[in-house]
Order: C-alpha cells, then sequence, then structure tokens
C-alpha cells in the first residue's frame, strides 16, 4: 500500500501503517534526507532476512542502522567515544553516519556485524517520526541489487513491488548524495566513505579525524558496503 505523506490525512495514516507493519516484523519503505529507504525492525531477525530477499542480497553485509534520536544511540553502544558524541551533537540528525563498536548485550541479529555497526538519525520528518514510535530500524537503500537508488517511494515500489507492505511517499529526494560514514570504533575516527558531509566540515568538529585516503586509514571489512539510506 502506498501512501502519500504530502497530504495530512494519508501522512498520518500511512505513518500509522508502516509503524504497525514493522512492528509486525514487515517491511515498510520510507523517504530520508538521502535516497528511499526500505526498513524493518532491527530487533527482528525474520525481518532481516526479508529485507535481504527483498532486495535480491545474497553477500548479507549487516545494514545500517537509523534511529530516531541522539540519545537512542547511547543505548546502542557500550562506550560512546568522544568523537562521536561530538559529531552526533554537530551533525545529527543529517546525512551522517557513524561505524560504532555495538552493545554486546543487544538482543539483535543483524548479520555479521564483528560488534560494529553503522548508524544514523536521517534528517527526514516522516523517517523520524517512524522512527520514534519503532526504534532502531535496519534501512538500507529501497532497491534491488544492481538498479538505481529510488528517489521517490513509487519508484521503490516499481523495484520491491509486494515484497513491502507499506511505502510512504513524500516526493522526490532533495539531495540522493549518499550519507557520509565515519568510523570512530578505533583509537583514531577516519572517513571511511566520502558523502554529503564534506570532509573539512567533520575536522572542523574533530580535528584529528583521517580522510579515507589517509597512510593507514583502511575500511574494515563490510564498512560502507553497498549503499545505506
Amino acid at each position: 500500500m502506498l501512501y502519500d505523506c504530502r497530504t495530512t490525512a494519508d501522512r498520518d495514516r500511512g505513518i500509522a501503517a508502516a509503524v504497525e507493519a514493522v512492528k509486525s516484523g514487515e517491511l515498510a519503505v520510507m523517504p530520508t534526507d538521502t535516497v528511499y529507504g526500505i526498513g524493518a525492525d532491527a530487533f527482528t531477525p525474520h525481518a532481516i532476512t526479508a529485507l535481504h530477499h527483498a532486495r535480491s542480497v545474497t553477500n548479507q553485509v549487516p545494514p545500517p542502522v537509523l534511529v530516531g534520536s541522539r540519545h537512542t544511540l547511547d543505548g546502542l553502544v557500550y562506550s560512546l567515544p568522544r568523537a562521536a558524541r561530538e559529531l552526533a551533537d554537530a551533525f545529527w540528525p543529517g546525512a551522517l553516519t557513524l561505524y560504532v563498536e555495538h552493545s554486546p548485550s543487544l538482543q539483535w541479529d543483524l548479520g555479521d556485524t564483528g560488534g560494529r555497526i553503522a548508524v544514523r538519525m536521517p534528517l527526514h520528518p516522516v523517517a523520524l517520526e517512524v522512527l520514534r514510535e519503532v526504534g532502531p530500524m535496519a534501512v538500507t537503500t529501497a532497491n534491488k541489487v544492481g538498479q538505481s537508488a529510488p528517489t521517490t517511494a513509487e519508484e521503490a515500489r516499481d523495484q520491491l513491488e509486494y515484497s513491502v507492505r507499506v511505502y510512504l511517499e513524500a516526493g522526490p529526494a532533495h539531495d540522493p548524495a549518499p550519507s557520509t560514514i565515519v568510523d570512530v570504533s578505533g583509537d583514531v575516527p577516519r572517513v571511511l566513505r566520502a558523502g554529503a558531509i564534506p570532509f573539512e566540515k567533520l575536522r572542523d568538529v574533530v580535528p584529528e579525524l583521517l580522510a579515507s585516503d589517509d597512510p593507514g586509514s583502511s575500511a574494515p571489512t563490510g564498512a560502507g558496503a553497498g549503499r545505506g539510506a
């Protein structure tokens, strides 16, 4: 079912339907400030499997996690590094993904995370409403592998069809550039993927930040693979 969130009535119905679907272990497509994402409850293993199947993924790299509040990040990590806190305070909500060491006590099965996961708080009111009701969601680009990233929910529906229960349409994505990914899980924070937020702005907040092409700066296995929403 596709809901046009540009109208008040459809927006309210659509967000309620998306929340109910995700809480039931089904999938929803929603807008973010980058591209449209396909999302599932991060703590429902069969929903994560359905997400991979919907996208025709064979190498099941752990999907990024989207959150609806800056404070949710504190509950996902064992100890939040200073650099992560300062970057989140400066750029969240927004197109910054933080690659963090997640708490080992979390009851989720996102795949072989190696103890680390990509987390972001998107700057889009529809996504934030859903996330604040559902909690952390595994969200990745709402496209079949090998096809273009959708900039509308209708484009996503053309690819994913009936594998998704709810599509939330909010018009074309304004900035389809991918989020910038910064690894804050090690001793020195470093950029894993250049994206919407320029390196210079990040370094204004964290001066010790390394660029992706700095010596000794290499992405951990699986980090930033594919394209998160």
